[in-house]
């Protein structure tokens, strides 16, 4: 029997490489997105799968899309990986990301409940969860402390996913990810940022951009690698959640100082604090300033996951290295830009 699973937010990064995944293990893929979304389909072009997706129109504000499309189509497996999810602008729109980021979720869970309750749920929970950090390394017991209205809406699902999966014994789970990138990232998330910025300098398009802080630390995977986590969590016999990471975390700073070594740049810091800025050695310009409209109000200092239980249960493990990661990045970058 051919497996059906939907992806909602399939035109996103983790939505695109988990529907290749899919179909490479022949299941019949479903992928909704929102209305304005569906013309952002060029990762699913660049993968090539594009004609091989049945696409459906699915606000996750109104539950009667979401009622139209689970009644129309025979689901095994559904990845919730739509959200908005840019933390930057939930703090400009935190009524939308509740809305979406939030209860979307609890309009799901509610849907498969009422209508399905074999269904298998996997919600994108995020690291961001864990906000201004309580343990050193976090791992599933460490206790969420959200700075962000994006962060605070993923808590809330997070929370109901388990809440459903024990109060209705629905087949829930989640994956605590923490962040992962890839050429398909989106550009307003900060390391393709970099990444686009530092290629245009060298084509000479652009002389310079801003960032806000250069000091926040994160753990950096590879999103190709963290899909087939997910699919993992949903073929376990119980549900259950789970730290996706590499457990090793690095500064903005010591991302852009290695996307520029690979590059070849012959670049300097300079200054400190706001006037802190990268300057081009060979032409000295100021190829990189600190701009305080891209501070966050409430910041998240450093994350760091401890990825134990899914390296012993789910049998999955990090394989790509950040220099690896920003050599893929910076390779396509190369390759796809004009």
């Amino acid at each position: 029997m051919k497996k059906t699973a939907l992806i909602t937010g399939i035109s996103g990064q983790d939505g695109a490489y988990l529907a290749k995944f899919l179909l490479d293990k022949n299941y019949k893929v479903i992928g909704t997105d929102r209305r304005s979304a569906r013309s952002v389909n060029w990762r699913l072009r660049r993968l090539g799968i594009a004609n091989k997706i049945i696409h459906e129109e699915m606000e996750l504000g109104e539950i009667y899309e979401i009622q139209r499309v689970f009644e129309k189509y025979k689901l095994n497996e559904v990845y919730n990986l739509a959200a908005q999810s840019f933390v930057g602008t939930s703090f400009s729109s935190p009524l939308n990301t509740a809305n979406i980021t939030g209860l979307g979720t609890l309009r799901i869970l509610e849907t498969i409940r009422s209508t399905n309750p074999k269904i298998r749920f996997y919600q994108a929970s995020s690291s961001e969860m864990f906000g201004d950090v309580l343990e050193k390394k976090q791992k599933e017991t460490t206790p969420l402390n959200p700075q962000s209205p994006y962060a605070i809406s993923k808590v809330f699902s997070h929370y109901l996913t388990q809440n459903y999966r024990n109060s209705y014994n629905l087949y829930a789970t989640s994956g605590i990810l923490f962040n992962h990138e890839s050429p398909l990232r989106g550009e307003e998330f900060v390391t393709r940022k970099i990444i686009i910025g530092l290629v245009r300098i060298l084509k000479n398009e652009i002389n310079s951009f801003e960032l806000g802080n250069i000091y926040a630390k994160r753990d950096w995977g590879y999103a190709k690698e963290y899909v087939e986590a997910m699919w993992k969590m949903l073929q376990m016999k119980r549900p259950d959640d789970y730290v996706i990471s590499t457990g090793k975390t690095y500064s903005i700073k010591d991302f852009i100082n290695k996307a520029t070594k690979y590059l070849k740049m012959n670049v300097v810091w300079t200054g400190k604090g706001l006037n802190e800025k990268l300057i081009n050695k060979n032409s000295n310009k100021t190829i990189i300033r600190i701009n305080p409209k891209f501070f966050r109000p409430a910041e998240v200092n450093i994350l760091i996951g401890d990825s134990k239980k899914a390296q012993k249960k789910l049998k999955w493990k990090p394989n790509t290295n950040l220099d690896q990661l920003i050599k893929i990045m910076i390779d396509d970058e190369l390759k796809f830009s004009h």
